[in-house]
Formats: C-alpha cells, sequence, structure tokens
C-alpha cells in the first residue's frame, strides 16, 4: 500500500512539475518576443491552428502527435516535451530531498525560474528584467515565509529576510565586481547585465553563504565548458557565451544540496575544524 501511495504521489508530482514545464515553454519563447503569456492560447507557431487540451498535453501531447502538427504537418520541436520532462524531474528531485513543505514550494519555484532564465539566455544572451526582477521578489517572499515557518516570531522572520536582501545586494555587487575586473582583462564586455541581476535573484532565494558557493560553482562550470569548448573549437576565443545557465545550474545544486557540498569540502580541507 505504501508503495502505491508513494508512486501515485511521484506521478502526481511529476505531472504537476511537466504542466509548470508546459507553461515555461510559453514564458521562454513570448517574453523575449514581448508577446502576452495569456493571449493568445497555446497554438502551432506555423498555422496558428489553437492546440486542444489533449494535444498540449505535457510530454505525451507531443509523443501522440509524432513531433508534428496534427493540422500542417509541420515539425515541432523536441525542446517542449524536454523542457516539460525536465521540469517534472527537478520536481521530484526536489520531493524526494525536501521534506519542509515551504521549502519544496519555494524550490518548485525557483527552479521554475532558472529553468526558464537558462533557455531565455541560451535563446537570446539576455535575462529579462521582469523575470529577475519578479524572481528576485518572490525570493524574498520566500525567506519570508521560511522564517515565519520556523517559528512565529518577528525577530525570525526579520532575520530571514535580512539575509535574503543581504545575499541579493551581494550577488548583484559580486557579478558586477566580476564583470568589471574581466572586461579589462580581456578589453571587452565579460558578463551582460542581466547576470548580476540573476545573482541577485539567486541570493535572495540562497542567502549570502549559499549564494557564494553557487557563485564559485558558476564560475568553474563556466570556465571548464568554456575552456573546452574554445579547445575543441566549438566556440571562438572571443565569441560571447550565455552565462545564465550555469548560474541557474549552480543556484539549483546550491539550494538542494549546499550544506552537503560544504560539509565535504570542509571534510575534505579541513578535516579538524
Amino acid at each position: 500500500m505504501d508503495i502505491i501511495l508513494t508512486s501515485l504521489i511521484n506521478l502526481i508530482v511529476f505531472v504537476l512539475g511537466a504542466a509548470i514545464g508546459s507553461f515555461l515553454n510559453v514564458v521562454i519563447y513570448r517574453i523575449p518576443a514581448g508577446l502576452s503569456l495569456l493571449y493568445p492560447p497555446s497554438r502551432c507557431p506555423h498555422c496558428l491552428t489553437r492546440l486542444s487540451p489533449f494535444e498540449n498535453f505535457p510530454v505525451f501531447g507531443w509523443l501522440w502527435l509524432r513531433g508534428r502538427c496534427k493540422h500542417c504537418q509541420a515539425p515541432i520541436s523536441i525542446r517542449y516535451p524536454l523542457v516539460e520532462a525536465a521540469t517534472g524531474l527537478l520536481f521530484l528531485v526536489v520531493l524526494w530531498n525536501t521534506a519542509n513543505p515551504v521549502e519544496m514550494i519555494g524550490y518548485w519555484a525557483l527552479l521554475s525560474w532558472l529553468v526558464a532564465l537558462a533557455f531565455i539566455d541560451l535563446d537570446t544572451l539576455t535575462l529579462p528584467n521582469s523575470l529577475t526582477q519578479s524572481g528576485l521578489v518572490v525570493g524574498l517572499g520566500f525567506q519570508i515565509a521560511r522564517g515565519w515557518d520556523n517559528g512565529l516570531n518577528p525577530a525570525t522572520v526579520s532575520h530571514a529576510l535580512m539575509g535574503g536582501i543581504i545575499g541579493a545586494v551581494l550577488g548583484l555587487w559580486l557579478l558586477d565586481i566580476i564583470a568589471f575586473v574581466g572586461s579589462i582583462a580581456l578589453g571587452q564586455t565579460a558578463m551582460g547585465a542581466g547576470d548580476s541581476k540573476l545573482a541577485a535573484l539567486m541570493g535572495a532565494w540562497l542567502g549570502w553563504k549559499y549564494l557564494l558557493l553557487a557563485g564559485f560553482i558558476a564560475c568553474f562550470l563556466g570556465a571548464f565548458v568554456g575552456g573546452g569548448a574554445i579547445a575543441l573549437g566549438w566556440l571562438q576565443r572571443r565569441q560571447p557565451m550565455p552565462f545564465g545557465p550555469f548560474l541557474a545550474l549552480a543556484a539549483g545544486l546550491t539550494a538542494l544540496w549546499g550544506e552537503t557540498i560544504l560539509n565535504a569540502y570542509f571534510n575534505l580541507f579541513f578535516p579538524t575544524w
């Protein structure tokens, strides 16, 4: 009975995440284009025919249609079901690693913002203010909710909120400093203004300590992947590369396993502490 219940909960969470992923596909496409998120309803981008609820069902709708529009037979990008499935899996990972309901819902929201921002940056090399700013505000709201959940004490709530504010300010300053130093070293713009705003969003959700960890992970991943891409000839030395996806990945890793990563680091390099 427990296995059946657990499987049912996992299925519900995956479908919920996939449905959110379906909406994120709309966000990823429409916000950079300056289009409304609500109107018109989902439709084929080629023949503009409105999709039925079954055609629009996350993941399985694309499989049922075999990757083509039912009406005009135009191909539908495989990225749509991949984003939906990936978001569903991320929701499951949060479920499996978070026991507190407030943190679970909060991290679902954080990962949703990060997925949208990462793909928009991959597509357009931009990080829209509408998403970074709204994500920052929701992140501070998350800090208030988590502080309230830890005890019905105004001091606890204000402490949690202040941690988010400090993290946001530090994220903004830290990425601006890195961008300034990088621009001087490279002789060209090293980082877009949106990256520092994304770092501020991360600080609001993670607090200053975990923001520093996420920033280190992002820089390491960016340097490793960027250096490898240049070595393999996939990227020119001065060709711009989106940094948002690395920040998003680092923020997700830190949100779920930040404490584990820090403990492993200190146990490895400072075992006597």
